[in-house]
């Protein structure tokens, strides 16, 4: 019974010492307000934009749903009742059972929607940035990258995974951008990796600049459209769509935000699309979405594809935030987009504040604080969606000021 007790135990001696550097990276984390704290909420698909917390329904300023589609009772109908036709589960990945129908008509009418051969569909987001980027540029040999700063942590692995030679250019600097290229013969394969929308700070890319340069230069171009898919374009499209520039060799958007259910792809050509559908080892040895998911996204994607009302609301009320914002004199970054950053530099600070909105206001916005943004520029990135009314908007602003003013 000794020797059965004995290995453990010497086990646990060596994770402890292991892990007490751990502990303490935590434990600095936490003295420097960086630690994140995860709070336990329950939607509330009667009441889009709310939540419940504990014994209290609080109102959610910051989340990425960005229609409240995530509760729209048709995307609900859909699927219960494609669970209730096929189950809870795909099955197992892609290649082993698991592709649907609905993968097959989802795939097609995401690449009909961008204008290119072919669509693929992930999990995720991150899993589409992250699985295409290292698995094509590995497949090009001398690849040379171009990545915007301000990239997203799932394209900056993907291109990190390989290898390759990078370089990283001023954020949205084309003329910078401009000078690197011409570092390069025309014919050294050349990738430039951007974003349309920036989550952080809410602004847009000179998407049509990038697009000149790239043929200058004879590059290929990747574009994420995740924070621009649904909100930008005469269908929903994106920021291409809305300038009618459809130049991106790739595009990638995602689900989860404007669309209210979970996942991501990738679009553009059929020979590259097809060649990470087979060596893609994130997307080949992981079990898929199930159907349900698929089929109450293609519902999501009917009601964006024709929602002018949707994307003319969401832009009112921003117009309505930011008014509120200035007369208030709250400090705000306006990238005239949907995504409205208030800054209140400190982390502890930002934190402070966000536990009273929710404490005493029944609000809830999250903190954003270093790695997410620079030390310094810790704010709340507040969203705001078409259902907000206007005296909802003027409550929350003058709940924040009188919070702000109290710090």
């Amino acid at each position: 019974m000794e020797a059965v007790f004995e290995t453990p135990l010497k086990t646990l001696d060596v994770a402890a010492a292991l892990f007490a550097p751990l502990q303490k990276k935590l434990d600095e984390l936490r003295e420097n307000g960086l630690y994140r704290t995860f709070y336990e909420f329950s939607h509330i698909s009667e009441h889009p934009g709310h939540t419940a917390h504990g014994c209290r329904v609080v109102q959610v300023w910051s989340g990425n749903d960005y229609f409240g589609l995530g509760q729209h009772p048709d995307l609900i109908k859909a699927q219960i009742e494609s669970t209730q036709l096929h189950g809870t589960s795909s099955g197992g990945s892609r290649n082993i059972g698991g592709t649907s129908v609905s993968h097959a008509e989802l795939e097609k009418r995401i690449a009909a929607w961008h204008g290119k051969d072919r669509a693929l569909v992930f999990s995720s987001g991150y899993a589409a940035n992250f699985e295409t980027l290292s698995t094509l540029i590995a497949a090009i040999p001398d690849m040379v990258v171009f990545s915007d700063r301000n990239n997203h942590r799932s394209l900056i692995e993907g291109i990190a995974r390989t290898g390759c030679t990078k370089h990283v250019f001023p954020h949205n600097d084309f003329e910078a951008l401009d000078r690197m290229l011409a570092g390069y013969e025309r014919e050294r394969p050349k990738l430039i990796v951007f974003e349309s929308v920036y989550s952080m700070d809410g602004d847009v890319a000179p998407l049509s600049a990038f697009f000149d340069l790239a043929e200058k230069h004879g590059a290929l171009t990747f574009l994420d459209e995740t924070h621009a898919i649904g909100l930008m374009g005469p269908t929903g499209a994106g920021l291409a769509e809305e300038l009618n520039d459809h130049r991106a060799t790739f595009v990638q958007g995602v689900f989860s935000k404007a669309l209210g259910t979970l996942g991501g792809y990738v679009a553009g050509p059929d020979s590259a699309i097809d060649y990470v559908r087979s060596h893609a080892p994130g997307f080949i040895f992981s079990s898929t979405m199930p159907q349900a998911v698929l089929d109450a996204t293609l519902t999501g994607l009917d009601i964006v594809q024709r929602g002018d009302d949707l994307r003319r609301g969401v832009m009112d009320n921003v117009i309505r935030l930011k008014n509120a914002l200035r007369k208030a004199g709250l400090r705000f970054l306006d990238g005239g987009t949907h995504i409205v950053p208030v800054i209140v530099p400190g982390g502890e600070r930002v934190h402070r504040v966000s536990r009273r909105l929710l404490d005493e206001f029944g609000i809830y916005v999250a903190p954003v604080t270093y790695p997410s943004v620079p030390k310094g520029t810790e704010r709340f990135r507040v969203t705001i969606a078409p259902f907000r009314t206007p005296e909802q908007i003027e409550a929350f602003v003058s709940t924040l000021q009188l919070c702000l003013e109290q710090e």
